[in-house]
């Protein structure tokens, strides 16, 4: 009688320490999954952040952009961005400087390095609103720019992977973020109604 007693005490203790194994884990799996909502929050706020702020430099570059198409340019505009802060910008002048180099993206970045005294440009993120065409994407690569945002995809000549993926090479020393399509459509209809003008002999 009293081994029974013994081995359902014994019964007993090893339930109840099964029960707060159980209840250990079951807190330790609530916990994990409240800190992965906590973090998927976080990065949702983060990204919207991020997206608020590429959308307001873009707008800038789509600005430079109208300045090309001014002038008889195809309407490509480029700002360059550090700390938060626009240090430089540039548009397409291909046609005003009778010049191939003269591209926004290339503007920008001289301008860039000579504010800055250097020509790496490591700390930057650079807003075009027309993905870069093989030179600009050298010079990215070249000046070691980290992130570039860019605003609708070239199909014929773009180089952060429509034509070539040159900005994301794994065989080059630098590779570069990109974010595509901010503000996508915008900078699209801008030069598709650009181009339209040009057809209508405007």
């Amino acid at each position: 009688m009293e081994a029974d007693k013994i081995n359902q005490a014994q019964q007993d203790l090893t339930y109840t320490q099964q029960q707060k194994g159980e209840l250990t884990r079951r807190r330790n799996w609530e916990k994990r999954m409240e800190q992965k909502r906590l973090a998927a929050l976080k990065a949702e706020k983060e990204e919207k952040e991020q997206l608020r702020t590429d959308e307001r430099f873009m707008r800038e570059a789509i600005r430079q952009a109208h300045k090309a198409a001014a002038l008889g340019d195809v309407p490509i505009g480029c700002v360059i961005v550090r700390q938060g802060q626009i240090i430089a910008r540039g548009y397409n002048r291909r046609n005003a400087d009778k010049s191939v180099l003269s591209h926004a993206e290339i503007i920008s970045m001289k301008k860039a390095c000579k504010k800055l005294g250097d020509w790496r440009l490591e700390d930057c993120t650079m807003y075009v609103t027309l993905e870069p065409c093989p030179m600009c994407s050298g010079a990215i690569v070249q000046a070691r720019i980290p992130r570039v945002v860019i605003g609708c995809m070239n199909a014929k000549a773009g180089c952060a992977g429509s034509v070539l993926d040159m900005l994301h090479e794994p065989g080059f020393n630098h590779q570069v973020d990109t974010r595509p399509g901010v503000l996508g459509e915008q900078c699209s209809g801008m030069m598709k109604e650009f181009f339209r003008k040009i057809r209508e002999g405007r």
